[in-house]
């Protein structure tokens, strides 16, 4: 069987920066193990598969290890081939996942993404985490998946160099480490989630579903400009409402093939 795949990097206007995704349009999703398989055989942080039209996709992301219940840049990037290459005159497209129904529309820069909100709670300033980090948080939050740690200066986050063996072994699925921007975005992040096979995300959406909430409140204001300073780095616009999180990016196509199954 031959199925076209795309490579789409999200959340940038230069190709070579941002998040790259592969997403796979399906007739109907095969074995996990054939997902899994293909995830890993296409070796970026997520794959993401897609099965149906008109407007309306069923939605899986892979990472080269495991399948993940929500991946934002998988997701911008998988609008962005639905309505640039697949159903071109639509206006919005609905995924539904293991997350729920994700609705993504055209924005005037890219598109805009309609994910759930992570609220966190205060964790323990653990040995194990400072340790790992190699830093000292200024604030420790968690959700069921990461922790938030937040660390003095937009610096700090930049120059972390992370035992990542070492945060492999804590207690949650990844770290999110952040600070108070100090010129033109809200707050910078970087996202480390090895137990997932990815060691550091360029770019993660489903990250600022906890960061949008977390920064919203500290700042007072209900829309941020953010940046995730991997090296390849990435840009979002957030804005929280209620229980829901709209982000917005852009995407570049890198690729447009076929491979055979």
């Amino acid at each position: 069987m031959r199925t076209r795949i795309f490579q789409v990097d999200a959340f940038t206007r230069q190709r070579f920066s941002g998040n790259p995704a592969a997403v796979m349009p399906l007739e109907a999703f095969p074995s996990d193990a054939v997902l899994q398989a293909l995830a890993q055989e296409n070796n970026l942080s997520e794959t993401a598969f897609l099965v149906g039209g008109n407007g309306s996709y069923q939605l899986r992301w892979f990472t080269p290890a495991v399948e993940v219940p929500l991946c934002g840049h998988a997701t911008l990037a998988s609008a962005a081939v639905v309505l640039e290459r697949l159903e071109p005159d639509r206006p919005a497209v609905t995924f539904h996942t293991a997350s729920g129904a994700l609705s993504v529309t055209r924005a005037a820069a890219g598109y805009a993404m309609d994910f759930p909100a992570r609220a966190t709670v205060p964790a323990p300033d653990s040995h194990a985490l400072r340790r790992a980090l190699g830093a000292v948080p200024q604030d420790v939050r968690a959700d069921a998946v990461n922790y938030l740690v937040t660390l003095d200066s937009e610096r700090a986050v930049r120059t972390l160099r992370p035992d990542i063996d070492a945060i492999a072994r804590l207690d949650r699925l990844g770290v999110i480490v952040t600070a108070r921007g100090e010129g033109e975005f809200d707050c910078v992040s970087r996202y480390f989630t090895p137990a997932r096979g990815v060691p550091e995300d360029p770019v993660t959406g489903s990250a600022h579903c906890a960061l949008a909430p977390y920064w919203s409140e500290r700042l007072g204001k209900a829309q941020l400009r953010a940046y995730q300073a991997s090296r390849r780095g990435g840009e979002l616009w957030c804005r929280v409402n209620g229980e829901r999180v709209e982000l917005v990016g852009e995407c570049v196509f890198y690729l447009d093939g076929l491979v055979e199954i």
